[in-house]
């Protein structure tokens, strides 16, 4: 059975571990909760979106059942919405839902599609659906964490950071289910354009713009701080840093274990981090190794 532990990217898990050390995060979580979020968004959808199944769309709908058997998740609900901008999110937590818009599954090759589905149900796995459903509220402009006054900003801050950490494990799973090559390609599709554009992309190249940036942005104090300012309200990576962590992770030792089959050992019990034997405490969250299994 696979884990959350075998994908889950070291930067997510200490993104996480920041967040919820935010104070007033627990009690952003506990009002998220008392608000009716995911009654409201599950008539939203009854409402506004086509709910996909086997004798609805089933030509879409069928890429769900295998990747969610896969990674032995449940069945999320699936959603169609009119859109011409190519997207797809998760949100819920009890009562899970995935849309999907009109202009991602016209523009993407069914493999693609899988990558993205993928990608979305890693979310789930990775059990990222309920901050995710939190920073989908702060995006369309909810200001029920202003309620909290001067700690929602520091919380919107964590929130976006951790988000876009996220991010690059549900790209692992995505990268499992299909292949870096599949994976790294749809995202090019989101960045550059339709497959009559960006075919012919060379995704090595592209991947060393973000070592490029990685050299723009650590350069000196003010270049960090114009990228910390770039970055701050993102919730996503850019896409060239997404390529690049992609392609280090797919020649890692953890990947070849996992796509022969087996479950990634040498692990941080906590944040999943690949971790060597003689690491007495675990150099990313701190967790100590001492009589562990790792």
């Amino acid at each position: 059975m696979l884990s959350r532990y075998d994908f889950i990217h070291p930067e997510d898990a200490a993104a996480q571990e920041q967040l919820e050390a935010v104070p007033g995060c627990k009690l952003l979580v506990r009002k998220f909760l008392s608000v009716g979020a995911e009654q409201l968004q599950y008539g939203m959808n009854m409402a506004s979106s086509i709910r996909l199944s086997e004798t609805q769309l089933p030509d879409i709908y069928r890429h769900l059942p295998p990747i969610c058997e896969k990674l032995g998740i449940a069945e999320p609900e699936l959603y169609l919405t009119m859109n011409p901008v190519p997207n797809a999110w998760t949100f819920g937590d009890t009562r899970i839902a995935i849309t999907l818009t009109s202009g991602l599954v016209e523009s993407m090759t069914p493999e693609e599609l899988d990558a993205v589905i993928a990608h979305e149900c890693g979310h789930i796995l990775l059990h990222h659906t309920l901050y995710l459903s939190i920073a989908w509220f702060l995006a369309g402009g909810i200001g029920f964490v202003d309620a909290l006054g001067p700690l929602s900003e520091p919380i919107k801050l964590a929130l976006y950071h951790w988000q876009r950490k996220a991010e690059l494990s549900a790209d692992r799973v995505s990268c499992l289910i299909t292949s870096p090559e599949i994976t790294t390609r749809t995202i090019a599709r989101l960045a550059g354009g339709p497959m009559s554009i960006t075919n012919q992309l060379n995704l090595e190249e592209w991947a060393q713009q973000a070592e490029r940036y990685e050299e723009i942005r650590t350069d000196d104090k003010w270049n960090k701080a114009l990228q910390i300012l770039a970055t701050a309200w993102l919730t996503h990576p850019f896409p060239a840093v997404r390529v690049r962590e992609m392609l280090k992770w797919s020649g890692s030792d953890q990947y070849k274990q996992l796509l022969s089959g087996g479950s990634s050992k040498h692990r941080c019990p906590h944040c999943g981090a690949e971790i060597t034997g003689e690491w007495k405490f675990c150099r990313f969250c701190g967790t100590s190794l001492v009589n562990t299994n790792c």
